[in-house]
């Protein structure tokens, strides 16, 4: 198999593998940054808020290791179903789709496609919120909201023009890494300063009856599963080197150890620092440096824009394979005005409904129970006992357990997260200048 190291020409192997952007060129060390700085991304700014208020330190604290440690062991088992009988699967799609027939295929599609285009306004959002936190430092009327998440649109179109693929990533993410721990050092210098410093004694206490306690309990567990996995193992290890097992694996040792220890960090010293009533946006409630709050949310905003492209390239990958043409290279003559037209569609509908609906933290919780719960743990044991069958019995007891608890899980937090939704409504209008 071949590849442009820069995505820049289709690609048709021996095995029947097509696809417009570049396989088998990355390093382990390049996927492995761009696990640990896409998870590590200006989402985590949310996550004292979204994962630890609703639990408690108890909880929130035992749901973060459970919830880590099933993820982390989910996405290894998965790594290793790169290769089934001898036949490669470069999407998640493919691989349930040969196993289990084409309503698994378009069911893992439809998740991971709506996973993908929420996870990206999501971003978009968030981008919008750290320019208007900028300019709200320098004067008391900043423009409204939707101004802000427009720049960042059209920020993420001209990036995913420049950049079209994973693979061309390469020295971006390198620039991620600098930008990732300097805002999170940064952020965290302020935040346990802050708690240092406070006269006031926090309040951990959850609120609510009982019923509400458990509801939000669930919402904050899809939160955390959000914040480890993207439904996207087999479309980010197709990008690797062989063998592509091994160095997947690596690449995951890797978020799940430095990575993990950044963004459950940032998650815990806020909640520490702040309590209870912790900002939805963790900038939003330090107490300065004026210089640090500017600086953190500008390097929120430069580095989601490098973060985002991870997360939205299976989406671009599908589009470009489909309307591209593929013996030729993805800048060509022949394809730019396809590419250039393909990313505005994309961008300018996700910008349209950011700035429409500017209430992501609902919809996350949603995104984590019921279309990411499935693809992250149940999926992966139901392929484990499809593909090993009778010559793994002992195993296919842990992994049925796995299926029935995850599928109890799936329920109770999509219940959970409707709720939420629903009690919410009356805070929801279009275009909100939140």
């Amino acid at each position: 198999m071949e590849g442009d190291p820069k995505g820049g020409h289709g690609l048709v192997s021996e095995s029947g593998l097509v696809s417009a952007h570049t396989i088998d060129s990355d390093s382990w060390r390049q996927v492995g940054l761009l696990l640990v700085t896409g998870y590590s991304c200006g989402y985590i700014l949310s996550f004292s808020n979204l994962m630890l208020v609703p639990l408690g330190w108890t909880w929130g604290i035992i749901s973060l290791i459970m919830v880590a440690v099933f993820t982390a062991y989910s996405s290894w088992l998965l790594a290793g179903f790169h290769f089934v009988n001898g036949q490669r699967f470069i999407r998640y799609r493919d691989l349930m789709g040969s196993l289990f027939g084409q309503e698994m295929f378009y069911l893992t599609w439809v998740s991971q496609v709506l996973i993908l285009l929420i996870t990206n306004m999501g971003f978009i959002l968030l981008g919008g919120k750290a320019l208007k936190e900028i300019n709200g430092e320098f004067g008391d009327t900043p423009l409204r909201l939707q101004y802000y998440i427009m720049i960042t649109g059209a920020a993420y179109f001209v990036f995913s023009i420049l950049v079209p693929t994973i693979s061309s990533m390469g020295k971006w993410l390198y620039l991620s890494t600098v930008l990732t721990f300097t805002y999170i050092v940064v952020l965290l210098v302020v935040v346990i300063k802050d708690g240092l410093k406070s006269n006031r004694v926090n309040d951990y206490e959850t609120k609510g009856n009982n019923a509400s306690k458990i509801f939000n309990g669930f919402c904050a567990i899809s939160a955390i599963i959000a914040c480890n996995s993207a439904g996207i193992i087999p479309e980010i290890q197709s990008t690797l080197r062989m063998p592509a097992v091994k160095n997947m694996r690596k690449a995951l040792h890797l978020q799940f150890s430095v990575g993990l220890a950044f963004y459950y960090g940032v998650s815990i010293a806020g909640y520490w620092a702040y309590g209870s009533s912790v900002s939805e946006y963790l900038p939003a409630d330090l107490s300065g440096p004026k210089w640090a709050k500017i600086l953190i949310n500008s390097v929120v905003f430069t580095q989601s824009i490098i973060s985002q492209h991870a997360f939205i390239a299976p989406v671009h990958e599908a589009l470009d394979t489909k309307f591209l043409k593929l013996d030729k290279g993805i800048h060509s003559r022949e394809n730019i005005k396809r590419l250039f037209f393909l990313r505005a569609l994309l961008f300018a509908v996700n910008t349209v409904v950011a700035a429409a609906l500017p209430f992501m933290g609902d919809f996350v919780n949603l995104l984590g129970s019921f279309l990411l719960i499935p693809l992250t743990f149940l999926f992966p044991s139901m392929i484990f006992i499809k593909v090993k069958g009778e010559a793994a019995k002992i195993e296919k007891i842990w992994h049925w357990a796995i299926i029935i608890v995850f599928s109890v899980l799936t329920v109770a937090t999509t219940i959970a997260a409707v709720r939420l939704i629903v009690n919410n409504v009356a805070k929801y209008y279009l275009f909100a200048d939140t």
